[in-house]
């Protein structure tokens, strides 16, 4: 059912090659592939049922608010200093365009999966439960991102720690809202799922696998523990607040 889609990581790695050489934000050009692929799965699949439909949309919203997010944010900011040495080092380029293909693959395998598939169903509760999740998770990230952009772009917070709004409930929120959509789309494209096709439940676990221990969380920790680690303040917040799964109680 795959066999359509498993060339479409090559639009993938081109998009990267070029984002990098031209300096454009990586996760930028990802945010388009996913757009770009979700999209090209819906079309070469030709049912376009509704559900196709709909996480298709919410597949393009994603990618085009996280992306607009981030871009912004690099011309604010200047260039992302963790891409400095991609382009003029051969490989670690060939690290970044391999784990960037791995990346968009694995997380949208249940919307390929879903728009190769000819067979339809009734929208039933995995639907709505999924889409809701998904737009909770959409609503956190975007929220998250808009207070932590707001914070930093007030003068009187330089140098300072955010620690209100969502950020009191958790120290990644929008890595939170993240890992709910994935795993909200996961839900409603399982809907038509039989057999091994469940096990592209490893798309919402990626994300978390990967948010959590590998490019977002322990990043981050480790750049907050070397600006505030001797701040008592800090080191309270660290203590009281988890560091992903929010704190509602």
């Amino acid at each position: 059912m795959l066999i359509k889609n498993a060339h479409l990581p090559c639009v993938l790695c081109m998009g990267t090659g070029t984002a990098l050489n031209l300096k454009v934000p990586v996760l930028f050009s990802g945010s388009g592939t996913f757009i770009l692929l979700a999209h090209l799965s819906r079309v070469w699949g030709g049912a376009r049922h509704v559900r196709q439909n709909v996480q298709t949309g919410l597949v393009t919203a994603w990618g085009l608010r996280l992306g607009t997010f981030l871009f912004l944010r690099i011309l604010k900011e200047g260039r992302d200093r963790r891409f400095n040495n991609v382009r003029d080092s051969p490989g670690t380029f060939f690290i970044y365009w391999t784990v960037q293909a791995v990346w968009v693959f694995t997380t949208l395998l249940p919307t390929m999966m879903l728009n190769t598939e000819k067979r339809d169903k009734p929208l039933g509760w995995r639907d709505y439960i999924g889409w809701s999740l998904w737009g909770l998770g959409f609503a956190v990230q975007a929220i998250a991102d808009q207070q932590k952009w707001r914070f930093k772009s007030d003068p009187d917070n330089a140098g300072k720690f955010i620690q209100s709004g969502l950020w009191a409930y958790s120290r990644h929120p929008n890595y939170f809202g993240e890992i709910l959509q994935w795993s909200g789309l996961w839900l409603s494209a399982s809907s038509v799922m039989e057999g091994k096709q469940y096990l592209s439940v490893i798309s919402p676990m990626f994300v978390w696998f990967l948010l959590n221990y590998v490019s977002g969380v322990p990043i981050l920790e480790k750049q907050a523990a070397k600006k505030w680690g001797s701040d008592p303040a800090y080191q309270n917040y660290v203590k009281n607040t988890p560091v992903l799964w929010p704190k509602i109680i």
